[in-house]
Parts: C-alpha cells; structure tokens; sequence
C-alpha cells in the first residue's frame, strides 16, 4: 500500500515537472518555428505549427543586415570577463565573510543582496553620467564593469555557501603547514571548491549573457552584444516577427548550447554541500 502511494507520488512528480519544463520551453520552441516563417506567415491568425512554407531566408536577411559575429564576440568578451573580474573580487570576500565572520557579517550579506532589488533605472542616469565623463560609453570594458558589479552580490553570496561548507580546520593545518594567505586562497582552497566556483561561473556567465537594459542603455555599435543586435530589430515601423525571432535564436543558441553541455556541472555545483 505505501509502496503504490509513494509510485503514485513519483508518477505524480514526474508528470508536473515534465508539464512545467514544456511550459517553459514552449516560447523557445516557438520563437524557433516563427523564425523559418515569412513574415506573413509569422503573423498568421491562427498560427501554424508546422504546416508552413519553411525558409532560411530571415538568417540570410539577418546576417546580410547585421554583423553577427561582431556582436558574438562582444558578448563572449563582457560575459567571460565582467565573470572573471568577479571571481577575482568575490573569492577573497567570500574567504573571509566564511572564515573570518564579523559580528555584522550576516548584515553586510543581506544589504548586498538586497542591492539586486534596486530597479537599474533608478542609477542609470548617474553611471551614464560617470561613464560618459570617463570615456567608457560604448565600450567594451565599461559593459564589464557595470556587469561584474550588478551580478557581484550573487557571486559572493553562492562562493560564501560553498566555502562555508568546508571544514575550517583543513586551512588550519595548511596554516601550520606554513601556508600563507595567497597558498590557502589559490592551492588549498579554490581546488576543493572547484564544483561552487565553476556553477557560479557558468551561472553568471548566462546573466550577463542574456543582460539587456545596460547594454542598451550604454552601448550604441561599436560594443553592441547580442541583446543589442535583437532589439535592432524593432523599429519604428513595426516588429518584423519572423527576421526578430532569427535573430533570438541566433542569441540564444550559444547560451543553450553551453548550458545544455554543462547542465551536469552546473547541477553538480549547484547542489555542492547540500548533503552532508
């Protein structure tokens, strides 16, 4: 009996995860199909599934239009070093939030988070202010900046988890071993925690992947990324449904791409400590 009631359960589970995960990549599924539609076809009322002139002619019109592997490229660049410049600020924070603690460290944790709840409008005007003064508009490296800083908080706060999780008094023998602050950080520490840092890496690679209100807001053409590039094709004459969504598939297949191979790390990292 309790072994029907707990099959049940799982069929039960299995069904809703597998309705939710369809859920969700429905509007992928159909961004995908509407970008080989033409245009007229794209807004057809009621839409076709499949049964549709299939063409690749909005790829061809898009690259033609745009220079798509400008834009690629400046994505990998502000997505992998806004990443790594974090990494290089949060694992010392995190260090020493996790083995150091203060008597406000719980504060000083919460208060960073809850800078993530701030609407990114309300400071645009000072950081494109500031930006422009110093000549990092449109650049490559004023994305990295600001991307490293809105997405730092959540960096922190992952590494502070996973090295929390680490006995302190494996860096104790290190300590007596003569290791210094630099060994404990780079030999003892970041290995064990290799799994942490590589989720929280892919991680925020995909939110800076997939950031758009600074990108916009700070770029004009020559450090456009792939946020840019799709809402270039949104004009004053209207959306073209079917060049946009060839447009957002091309954006979006490096990032599932990566996501799809890593899914395994990713999970891995993510679920790093939470058995004991």
């Amino acid at each position: 009996m309790a072994r029907a009631s707990s099959n049940r359960r799982k069929t039960v589970v299995t069904v809703l995860a597998w309705a939710i995960g369809l859920l969700i990549f429905f509007p992928i599924l159909w961004t995908v199909l509407t970008s080989f539609k033409t245009e007229a076809e794209a807004v057809a009322s009621p839409p076709s599934f499949i049964n549709f002139h299939w063409t690749l002619e909005n790829y061809a019109e898009v690259q033609s239009r745009s220079d798509y592997f400008r834009h690629f490229l400046n994505s990998v660049v502000i997505s992998l070093g806004s990443t790594v410049l974090g990494l290089i600020i949060a694992i010392p924070a995190a260090w020493s939030m996790a083995f150091v603690p203060a008597k406000r460290t719980k504060d000083i944790l919460m208060w960073m988070l809850s800078t993530k709840m701030l609407p990114p409008v309300g400071v645009l005007i000072p950081i494109y202010l500031i930006f422009r003064d110093i000549g990092l508009l449109d650049s490559l490296l004023g994305l990295i900046i600001v991307l490293m800083l809105i997405n730092l908080p959540i960096i922190i706060w992952m590494l502070f988890t996973y090295f929390r999780e680490i006995p302190g008094e494996i860096l104790e023998a290190a300590r007596m071993d003569g290791a210094g602050l630099k060994a404990e950080l780079l030999y003892v520490l970041t290995p064990m925690a290799v799994p942490g840092i590589a989720s929280t890496l892919l991680l925020n690679i995909i939110l800076a992947w997939n950031e758009a209100f600074w990108t916009l807001n700070l770029t004009a053409a020559k450090a456009a990324p792939l946020t840019a590039f799709i809402a270039s094709y949104s004009s004053p004459e209207g959306l073209f449904y079917a060049k946009l969504s060839a447009a957002s598939t091309m954006a979006i297949a490096p990032i599932l791409i990566l996501g799809w191979f890593s899914q395994k790390q990713l999970v891995r990292g993510l679920t790093f400590g939470a058995v004991k």
